[in-house]
Formats: C-alpha cells, structure tokens, sequence
C-alpha cells in the first residue's frame, strides 16, 4: 500500500523536488516483522533536489531525512508551511509513529514531531494540510485504515493466500489537528465529531462544495460507504456522504475506494469527486449538483467503461493538454500480486491511465507509460517548469517511475498564492481564470502531496482573467493577464 511522493520545492529555488515515501522491510508479506529495518539506508525515505539542468540530487542524509526510526513502516506524505515562515514543511504517515519535518530554510528539516504533538498511532495512510477554522494557520487532517497489528494478522484466501477483506478487521478514526500558531499542535478530533465516525479510510482531498467559505473534507473508504465531512464553521463536522448522494454507487453498494481527487472536471464551478476502486466496480464520480447535491456519474462520464477491470490508487485532475478542460491520470496496480492465478482476466501491474477530458466526457489517451508496473502513490506538477503539467508515480518494488509531459500546444498559466491573512500557502483559496475552478490545495491523489502552483489551460487565450476568493473571505480580481507565464499573487494585506 506504500509509497507517497510530494513534489514541492523544499529550498525556494524555483524547482521542484521530490519526496519520496519508503515503507520498510517485510520478510513475509503475511507475517509483517515489528521494526521493519527502517535504519537501513536500503529503507529510508528519499529527497532528491533537482538541478538547473533537470537532473536531480539525493540530499537526504545532508537535509537530516534520513532516519525515520524502526517501528514506522513508511504511506504517506503532506506538504504545508505550517509556520507561515516561508519553507514547506513535511509530514509522513507510517503504520506506526507519524512524523512532522520543520524546513529550516537553510536545506535541512527537523524532526518536531514530540513538541509538535502530532506523532498519533495505529495504521495512518494520507493526510493533508488545510485551514480548517480560517485563522490562517495550516492544519492537519490524517485517515487512519484499521485497527491491525502483526499479533492480530489473518490470513484469507484459502488455497491461494491473499491479504483479507478490509472488513475482516475493526475500522478506526480519522485524527484532526488544530494548529495552535505556536509550533504545537491540539488533537481536536473528538470535539469535532470525527471519533464518532469510523471507517476504513485511504485517500483524503479539501474543497469547500458548497460554498460556504469553509474547507470540507473527503475521505475514500475501503470497502464500505465513502465519507464527506461537511464543515460547520463553528470547529465541527457534520458526515453527510449519505444524505448527500456521494456515498455509495448509483445501485447502493459501497466502494474499495483508495486515492481521491475533489476538483471541478466540468467546469460549472463546483468540485466534484472522483475515488479510485478495485476491479469490477467503476471508478467512482460524483458530479457536484449544488445545493449540496452529488449525483454518480461515472457511465455518464465514460469513466466506467475505461476502469471496470482496473485497480485504481492515486489520481489526478489535470489540464494535461492546456485545452482548459481537467483530464484525467490515476496509478493503477491490483492489490494482489498472485491475482492473475486466481483470476486470469486480471493483471498484478497495469499501465497508468490518463483520460482526456472532451467538455465532461472522458476517452483513453496515451501515458506514456510503456511497461506496466505496480504503482500506488502519484503526485502532479510542472517539474520542467515548461507549461505542461507532469506526472511523479511510485511503485512497488521498483524504482519510480517520472513521466515528463512533451504537449506543444494551448496557451497557460501557473498560479502561486502568497497568503497574507490568510495561510501562507493560501490553501483553501477559491481561484477564477477565464471562468475555470481550481481549489487551491496540495493534497488529494492516494499518499501524495501535489506542487501547490495552480495551473490553467488557456487553449487559444492569451490574456486572463483571475479571481481569488480566499480563505480569509478577501476577494481579489486581475485582468488582463499575460498567459504562458508563472505568476505569483499575493493577498491584500487588507479586505
């Protein structure tokens, strides 16, 4: 189920790095040891700087990322300046101890977890930085899986082992921490309502879909119903997944969801939300009616009959082609590496799937990718800084797999918020170019953090029209902007 992948630029040089989660050692996928070898440089996680010239540098030992401890077996990765000083920081999940990485600014990290308070336990998967409260501090959101342990391991398949249903196991709580602005942070989880709801929970992405000026959050469960969490704006949260029709299929039935994204594929101005499942179900979109309405609409959408015999994990809603119109990339690998034995329709390592969008229908286009592989994590970003949006998968066993867009066409443009009075990072900020939505976040895929610029195809357009609405409630306006260019925007220091 590991490994996560952040593309952000750790030392503000204009480039993009990557992170890169590992998760540990297992002398038998069945039988999981408790120190997982994470001493071993063969096990830690990596940083790889990139240079002027597009190749890339391991720093991790040099950046003080080396070590993450026995014990931790290594998921995910959540990138945010929680401490608004400028340097994105880092978090690591890990079946275990979660870690919390300061950016010092000079090209190392330290380890905070202990003073930050945010170490948690039991089997966390992804998380992601968002302003919850809007007090313009970063807080953090972490889906924990189930209540598992090597003691407690089962074992499931009969002559043919595989690793149980998820519903085999107890499920467990998300945690949520509110940033107290002073370095630490407070576990708030219960007082806000997420304690009362369990779920075997993977992916997790922030929108605010009703537009009501605060961040929710949507979770994708393993094997059961999905989970939206809508923001009260008094410190809770209400679960209305249900009730709001992004719960379970069109016939009822839950879904394996694992990776998530919660962006506006149509361009009517609402996020929706799209979860990756197991083979023989569809991927799973939920169009976001208004009103606080979903609708499934993944036949509608062509989506079903590109994913029915896949295995989705990360996933990505990205103007690949600069048309102005979000496509569509997902990792794709079964959970089982012995499934084609039990099923010979079915393939262990898959190519990745990317779908252009064609004004809200989705058809196959080419990855890229030519040898299929068993990715998990996939993170989204301009990495050459060339206009054109790519693509950072990992895999199982293998080494990761770097997918470099080579589009030449559609004009486009790359937005940095700099929060003011709003979170630094501007996470949670609504932005308008030429009527196209983006919410501004870094997290979403399956384990991954996604470079935080927001980019827009313009297709034939050579000035813009932007709008933010950010967190703060500020609103600001732009016109006339150049296109083909990265532009950096900073709130007004006063409304």
């Amino acid at each position: 189920m590991p490994g996560g992948v952040a593309l952000f630029d750790y030392n503000n040089d204009g480039l993009l790095d990557i992170f890169l989660v590992n998760g540990g050692r297992i002398t038998e996928a069945l039988h999981v040891p408790e120190n997982f070898d994470r001493a071993n440089p063969r096990y830690w996680n990596r940083l790889y700087r990139q240079n002027r010239d597009g190749s890339f540098r391991d720093v991790t030992q040099a950046a003080g990322l080396a070590n993450v401890g026995n014990g931790n077996y290594g998921m995910g990765v959540a990138v945010g300046d929680y401490d608004n000083d400028g340097y994105p920081d880092l978090f690591v999940t890990s079946y275990g101890k979660n870690v919390l990485y300061h950016n010092n600014g000079d090209g190392t990290f330290t380890d905070v977890t202990a003073k930050a308070g945010v170490a948690g336990g039991g089997w966390s998967v992804s998380a992601g930085f968002f302003d919850y409260n809007n007090d313009g501090l970063l807080d953090l959101f972490v889906t924990r899986y189930m209540e598992w342990d090597a003691d407690h391991n089962k074992i499931c398949g009969g002559d043919w082992h595989t690793y149980c249903p998820p519903s085999v196991f107890p499920a467990t709580t998300c945690l949520l921490y509110r940033n107290r602005g002073d370095g630490t942070f407070e576990d708030v989880s219960e007082r806000a309502g997420f304690t009362a709801k369990k779920g075997r929970a993977l992916g997790v992405a922030f929108a605010d879909y009703d537009g009501d000026g605060f961040t929710d959050i949507f979770v994708s469960n393993d094997g059961m119903q999905q989970y939206l969490f809508h923001n009260n704006g008094d410190g809770t949260f209400n679960e209305c997944a249900l009730e709001s029709g992004a719960a379970l299929t069109s016939d009822g039935k839950g879904l394996s969801g694992m990776g998530t994204a919660f962006q506006d594929y149509d361009n009517d101005g609402r996020p929706d939300v799209i979860v990756t499942v197991l083979p023989r179900e569809l991927y799973g979109l939920y169009h976001n009616d208004g009103a606080g309405a979903f609708t499934y609409q993944s036949l509608e959408t062509g989506l079903g009959a590109l994913t029915s015999g896949s295995s989705g994990w990360g996933v990505g809603l990205e103007d690949f082609d600069n048309d102005g119109w979000k496509d569509l990339f997902v990792a794709q690998s079964h959970v089982l590496d012995n499934v084609q034995q039990i099923d010979a329709s079915l393939r262990y390592k898959e190519l990745p799937l990317l779908a252009l969008n064609h004004s809200g229908h989705f058809e196959r286009a080419n990855s890229g990718a030519t040898t299929p592989i068993a990715a998990r994590g996939a993170a989204f970003g301009d990495i050459n800084n060339d206009g054109f949006m790519d693509v950072v998968l990992t895999t199982l066993g293998g080494p990761p797999m770097l997918l470099l867009n080579r589009g030449s066409g559609g004009h486009w443009l790359s937005i940095m918020l700099r929060g003011s009075r709003s979170n630094r990072d501007g996470y949670g900020a609504r932005v308008s170019v030429n009527g196209q939505i983006r919410f501004a976040t870094s997290a979403g895929s399956y384990v991954s953090a996604n470079d935080k610029r927001l980019h827009f195809g313009l297709r034939t357009a050579e000035k813009a029209t932007v709008e933010i609405l950010w967190p703060s409630g500020t609103k600001q306006s732009l016109n006339g902007v150049r296109a083909d260019q990265f532009l950096e925007i900073r709130e007004p220091e006063h409304p």
